[in-house]
C-alpha cells in the first residue's frame, strides 16, 4: 500500500474501529443533536454523511428525520453500514474527490477529522469541489476538524491504549505541513503487529476559507468544540467550519 493512501488500509482495518469509535458513541449523538438544533433543518431535508465509515452519524440523523446518504472509500465499512439502510437511509462507497450528485441535497457533514489525508492540495480542493456540487442553490456544508494551533500545542508525543485485548502503542509528531501518528497494534489475532502510520494536513481556517470561497461557499459560523463553543485559534480542539452555498 502507498505511504501516499495509507487511509485506504487503514480505514479497512477492524482495529481502526475498535480504537476510536466504540467509547464515545455518546458524545457523537450528543454532538448531532446541538447541530441539528443549530441548524433547525426541515424534517425530511436531503443530507448527504462524507466518508461517513460505517454510519453512526448517518443513523442519528435518519432517526431524527432525514432523507440521508453516506458515502465512503472503505468497502467494509460500507458493507457494515449497510445492515442499518431504509427507505430514508442509504450507504455508498465513494471516493469524495470524484462527482457524485448534482444539486441534490439541503445539508453535507464531514464530521470526525474525516479530511485533510490526500497527497496534494488539488485533491482537497477537488473532494470540497465535488461535495460543493452535490449541494441545492442554498445548500450547507460542515467540515469537523481538528484545531492545528491547539494540536500543535497539545501533541501527546507517546500513548498507550488497550480496548480490550488489543493493545496500541501510539507515537505522534509533526513537520511544518503534516501531523503524523504511528500506531503498533498488538493484538491475540495477530502472528505479529500491524503499524499503520496516520499523515493529517495542517489545514487552518484560512485554508478552508480559499477552498470553500473558490466553490462559491462563505463560511457561516465557526465552533470549537462538540458542544457548539466558540472557536478560539489557540483556545479550542476543534475547528467546526459551517459554510453556506451562496448564489451566483
Amino acid at each position: 500500500m502507498s505511504a501516499r493512501e495509507w487511509y485506504k488500509e487503514w480505514f479497512n482495518s477492524p482495529f481502526y474501529h475498535k480504537l476510536y469509535f466504540e467509547h464515545d458513541e455518546e458524545e457523537a449523538q450528543r454532538f448531532i443533536g446541538k447541530l441539528i438544533e443549530y441548524l433547525q433543518p426541515p424534517k425530511g431535508s436531503r443530507m448527504l454523511d462524507v466518508a461517513c465509515g460505517r454510519g453512526r452519524h448517518s443513523v442519528f440523523l435518519e432517526k431524527m428525520g432525514y432523507d440521508v446518504i453516506g458515502i465512503d472509500l472503505s468497502e467494509l465499512s460500507i458493507s457494515y453500514a449497510k445492515q442499518f439502510e431504509n427507505e430514508h437511509l442509504h450507504f455508498y462507497q465513494h471516493d469524495m474527490r470524484l462527482p457524485c450528485w448534482i444539486n441534490y441535497f439541503d445539508y453535507a457533514f464531514n464530521f470526525f477529522t474525516s479530511f485533510g489525508y490526500f497527497a496534494t492540495r488539488r485533491e482537497h480542493d477537488d473532494a470540497v469541489r465535488s461535495v460543493s456540487r452535490s449541494l441545492k442553490s442554498t445548500g450547507m456544508l460542515l467540515f469537523d476538524y481538528l484545531n492545528v494551533h491547539y494540536a500543535e500545542e497539545h501533541l501527546v508525543h507517546n500513548e498507550y491504549k488497550k480496548v480490550g485485548q488489543t493493545s496500541y502503542e501510539i507515537h505522534r509528531w509533526m513537520d511544518g505541513q503534516h501531523f503524523y501518528k504511528k500506531i503498533q497494534i498488538i493484538d491475540p489475532s495477530l502472528e505479529q503487529p500491524l503499524s499503520f502510520t496516520e499523515k493529517v494536513a495542517k489545514l487552518t481556517l484560512g485554508d478552508f476559507t480559499d477552498m470553500l470561497s473558490f466553490q462559491g461557499m462563505q463560511i457561516e459560523n465557526v465552533f470549537g468544540d462538540y458542544a457548539l463553543g466558540s472557536y478560539h485559534i489557540r483556545n479550542t480542539p476543534r475547528m467546526i467550519v459551517l459554510a453556506k452555498k451562496m448564489n451566483r
